[in-house]
């Protein structure tokens, strides 16, 4: 069982039987010892979101939820399609599941499936992935100052801000979960 200050950012538990992951987390400390912790909560069925607040003596289930991992074969545009590399299985996912990892989906890579049951809830990614600039302006002569940020596009077609140093080729690490440049590869 978790204790309400548990439910960190991207944690899963279960209430009522629904699976849903923690979105955001706030917690506030009363007088005399006691705390509330406020959560908004995203139901890993149906993709609401709901404000919750739990009080310090309060319990929360986890989630059973199990993990496997995938190779991303291709999109055709309204469905993702994934396999299982031992068994061979193969998952659809409809693009609303899929969501915001289709950003940094590329056709082979290896990633994580979460199950709920029998079905699928969420597509894991890992925190960091390098992908390739495909295309990105050239800086402008004698502006090389570090702060100066501009535009590039990815392999995946997502557009990210990254220093003016970075050029067409070149190979960066994105952080997964804000989109943001975090290093070229060296």
């Amino acid at each position: 069982m978790y204790q309400p200050t548990d439910l960190k950012k991207g944690v899963v538990c279960q209430i009522d039987g629904t699976p849903y992951r923690v979105i955001e987390y706030g917690q506030k400390v009363m007088g005399r010892g006691g705390s509330i912790v406020n959560v908004r909560l995203k139901n890993l069925l149906d993709g609401s979101v709901i404000p919750k607040t739990f009080k310090g003596a309060d319990k929360i289930e986890p989630a059973e939820v199990r993990s496997r991992e995938v190779q991303y074969l291709y999109t055709d545009g309204s469905a993702y399609f994934f396999m299982d590399p031992a068994s061979f299985e193969q998952y659809e996912l409809g693009a609303d599941l899929v969501d915001d990892a289709s950003h940094y989906l590329k056709e082979g890579d290896l990633l994580t499936l979460q199950f709920f049951g029998d079905r699928v809830i969420n597509v894991a990614l890992p925190k960091n992935l390098y992908l390739e600039v495909t295309y990105t302006e050239d800086v402008v002569k004698g502006d090389t100052t570090s702060s100066v940020l501009k535009d590039a596009t990815l392999e995946t077609g997502l557009v990210i801000k990254v220093p003016a140093f970075i050029k067409q080729g070149d190979v960066v690490s994105v952080d997964t979960t804000s989109g943001e440049y975090r290093e070229r590869k060296k």
